[in-house]
């Protein structure tokens, strides 16, 4: 009986789940054929890997499938599968890449601006929301896209607030687009203020610019311009600390969204109108996260402390070890939820949502960017990477 179950269970996920992984697998192709069309029009250098993020390919390839063609229901069950359960698994491995020793280097000045142009963009997203007498639960994806990192920020919200599908699909074009355009405009505008500091110029890219991927890209574009490498590494690490405040961001909007849709439903039906106990705005794959950052960080520190991580693995063993999870997770697991994402985008669900979600979008990410350029301004030359 039990068998049976789990056989026609696994025959329901399937078909879809399949689809996510074909669809992914063209998402990441898609980007390294764009990285090899910029590098063939002299764009970029030879050998530089391509700024599109394959996650980003594949929610627009799933788009156009779902919306052109019309998906039989028996994909919807591996669809929903892969937005939830292996989009947390892509979440916890993506821990891996984060180390608590790189968030060290940016010192006593870099983390404080850090978590003031996050302040900015959750903030400011969330009074808009409000100001503008739109969706709180959408506000809030937002939010989390435009203050931490992109989609991954959404995705990881996404289930703690229940959000619907047309919600998330909104709030990650709209990252998207911004996260895209501040891409391409960025490094210029970084240069011509910070042109003679890479510092300061590669923590604006990690601070205005909303997405991993997009960041690498911004920075890539900026050293293919200007010859200035130092300002990938500054960037890099300036967004994988970043990064990290998905553990105390996600806990944090989601309270807020909770405890503004309980005022907003009033006085009425106390059981329902209950606040949920604070354990609840801490999903299980926030502290798989954590933990495995945790461990990520140990290990580099008794690798440079011992010469082996754990007193077990040499350095490039470790390095291995850590890259290969975490590229796994973030390539692959992650790409096949996005996918799942564009899969279930159906424009007809935006109607009647209407453009002032992207406004507040725009005036997120503007101000984020005033934020970052004021704060990199004026501590920028006391952070040392």
């Amino acid at each position: 009986m039990g068998k049976s179950r789990s056989s026609n269970i696994l025959i329901d996920i399937l078909p879809g789940l399949l689809l996510c992984i074909v669809v992914m697998f063209l998402g990441i192709y898609g980007a390294e054929l764009i990285g090899y069309i910029m590098i063939w029009t002299g764009l970029l250098s030879e050998g530089s890997a391509t700024p599109v993020s394959g996650i980003f390919m594949a929610i627009l390839i799933g788009i156009v499938i779902r919306n052109v063609i019309n998906l039989s229901d028996r994909f919807t069950k591996g669809i929903s599968f892969s937005m939830k359960y292996v989009l947390r698994a892509g979440i916890i491995l993506l821990g891996l890449r984060l180390s608590l020793m790189e968030a060290l280097k940016l010192g006593a000045f870099g983390i404080p601006l850090i978590v003031a142009c996050i302040s900015v963009g959750l903030a400011l997203t969330l009074y808009l929301t409000k100001k503008m007498n739109q969706s709180m639960r959408l506000g809030t994806l937002i939010a989390s896209g435009t203050g931490i990192c992109g989609v991954t920020a959404i995705m990881a919200t996404s289930p703690v607030i229940k959000a619907k599908e047309n919600e998330i699909s909104y709030a990650v074009a709209n990252i998207t687009i911004f996260g895209l355009t501040g891409m391409m405009l960025y490094p210029f505008l970084g240069h011509f203020l910070f042109a003679d500091d890479p510092i300061k110029a590669g923590l604006f890219l990690g601070t205005a610019i909303h997405d991993t991927a997009q960041v690498t890209g911004a920075a890539l574009i900026y050293d293919q311009l200007f010859q200035n490498p130092a300002v990938i590494e500054t960037a890099t690490v300036t967004k994988l600390t970043r990064n990290l405040f998905i553990i105390a961001i996600i806990p944090l909007v989601s309270y807020i969204f909770f405890n503004y849709s309980r005022r907003e439903a009033g006085e009425g039906k106390p059981e329902k109108d209950t606040l949920p106990k604070w354990y609840t705005f801490i999903p299980l794959f926030v502290i798989g996260f954590l933990i495995l950052s945790i461990i990520r960080t140990i290990g580099d520190a008794t690798l440079e402390s011992t010469g082996d991580a754990f007193g077990l693995f040499a350095g490039r063993t470790w390095e291995s070890i850590y890259n290969n999870l975490s590229s796994f997770g973030t390539t692959y697991l992650l790409g096949a939820a996005m996918a799942g994402v564009g899969l279930s985008t159906n424009f007809k669900k935006f109607k009647g949502m209407g453009l002032k979600p992207f406004y507040i979008g725009f005036m997120a990410a503007v101000a984020v960017g005033v934020v970052s350029v004021i704060l990199v301004s004026l501590f920028g030359g006391f952070v040392r990477v």
